[in-house]
């Protein structure tokens, strides 16, 4: 019965049934196997409401989208262009940059190659880029910037792990800009290899770029300031951000009204948080009932037999993790393994926060590793090419991303540096 049981819920999501409603029917299931009341998974969505990081998570996501449909993207790779194009492989350094900061506002949701990879793909293809070089810079980018604020990842990791947002923002810094510095490094020894042109530098063109980009610019910077500063909250400064980057597109830039555009992007967050908040949902009363019958703890036990060093169970855990990100969404693994990984970390002394960056690194690289890797199969929509052609494409920035890995996973100063400063 249980088996039949299981292997139909298998099934129905293998046939594109929605991830909570499968977690929901799986909760439901095993509450009613183990006589329990299913009303403690309602118990459990109610207690999720009293997260107070839980709203930034909504409003940073408003905050994406309407700097998706207000044209930022377009005047941040210009205001990119301006500064670092003159470099040696200064377009493709160009790109990456332009998509790890719009990928910090709009999360790891297919937005960044859906509104910047049409836009660099034939500026990188018409600067001499090779187009298998810019097919695996365009598609690898698309979850670049995961580690840095305000990434929404983060804050799911900080809400289902109980862990400091505030903390989590300052452990990625140093991870996320060792990535950027790998990718940099290996697009600038392309464009020396290639000889690929650069672009002139010129004051007149930086000051025209500047003046346009300059409110775009200032939005992380005053979100750094606020919580390092400790002038405001994260849940604060994400309500100073959604109303900063209203003001912007509406009353400076004017790209936005209040008409049907405006109401379709608010649409576009509230279907995306929706998503998020309904798996979480659900997902916190299956775990609940998983504590309740002993399996972390029974898992526990069974790694303490084969696991026997930190090193080890890091090695293990990178393993697994990899294979989550290839099989499931970032938002859906969080909600669903962190509760179950989180303590066989503290068994071994791995700290939440730097665990957190694990995960995140991890998850960031199966967005470009199939079977379901959704940065290839959004790139294969948005430049018509099959998923094979576009994940050999990707395979010189996977190898980069595994050292970065391994340099994250064995050196937690890395994430966890603030610690001896603040």
């Amino acid at each position: 019965m249980n088996a039949a049981i299981a292997l139909g819920l298998v099934a129905a999501a293998l046939l594109g049934l929605p991830l909570f409603v499968v977690l929901a029917a799986v909760g439901l299931v095993a509450s009613w196997r183990s006589g329990v009341d299913p009303a403690v998974l309602i118990v459990e969505m109610h207690g999720l409401t009293a997260s107070a990081s839980l709203v930034a998570i909504p409003l940073f996501t408003l905050v994406g989208s309407v700097l998706a449909a207000g044209g930022a993207p377009q005047r941040l790779v210009r205001v990119f262009n301006a500064v670092l194009g003159w470099m040696p492989g200064g377009l493709a350094v160009v790109a990456l940059t332009s998509c790890a900061f719009f990928t910090a506002f709009s999360g790891v949701s297919g937005v960044t190659i859906l509104a910047l990879g049409g836009l660099l793909y034939p500026i990188l293809t018409a600067g001499h880029y090779p187009e298998r070089f810019s097919l695996g810079l365009v598609t690898s980018s698309g979850s670049l910037g995961i580690l840095f604020m305000p990434s929404l990842p983060l804050l799911l990791y900080g809400v289902v792990a109980k862990v400091g947002i505030d903390q989590l923002f300052k452990a990625g810094i140093i991870p996320g800009l060792i990535l950027m510095v790998l990718l940099g490094g290996y697009s600038i020894f392309t464009g020396r290899r290639l000889e690929v042109p650069r672009q002139p530098f010129s004051w007149a063109e930086l000051r025209i770029a500047a003046r346009a980009g300059v409110w775009d610019l200032l939005l992380p910077a005053g979100i750094v300031a606020g919580i390092f500063g400790g002038y405001v909250t994260v849940t604060e400064a994400a309500s100073c951000a959604a109303a900063y980057v209203l003001f912007v597109e509406v009353v400076v830039h004017r790209t936005l009204k209040f008409d049907r555009h405006l109401f379709a992007t608010f649409r576009e967050a509230v279907v995306l948080v929706g998503s998020i908040l309904i798996i979480l949902g659900v997902s916190m009363g299956l775990t609940n009932l998983l504590v309740n019958a002993q399996i972390p703890s029974r898992m526990l036990a069974y790694v303490g037999h084969v696991v026997h060093s930190p090193v080890e169970f890091l090695l293990l855990l990178n393993g697994l993790l990899l294979l989550v990100g290839c099989m499931m969404d970032v938002f859906s693994a969080i909600v669903v393994v962190v509760p179950l990984i989180l303590p066989l970390a503290l068994r071994f002394g791995v700290d939440p926060v730097h665990l957190g960056i694990i995960f995140l690194a991890n998850l960031e690289i199966g967005y470009n590793t199939p079977p379901v890797g959704l940065n290839l199969f959004i790139a294969s929509q948005r430049f018509d090419k099959p998923v094979f052609v576009l994940f050999r494409a990707t395979l010189p920035f996977l190898a980069l991303m595994l050292l970065w890995l391994a340099v994250v996973t064995y050196l937690p100063f890395a994430s966890l540096w603030w610690r001896g400063i603040f």
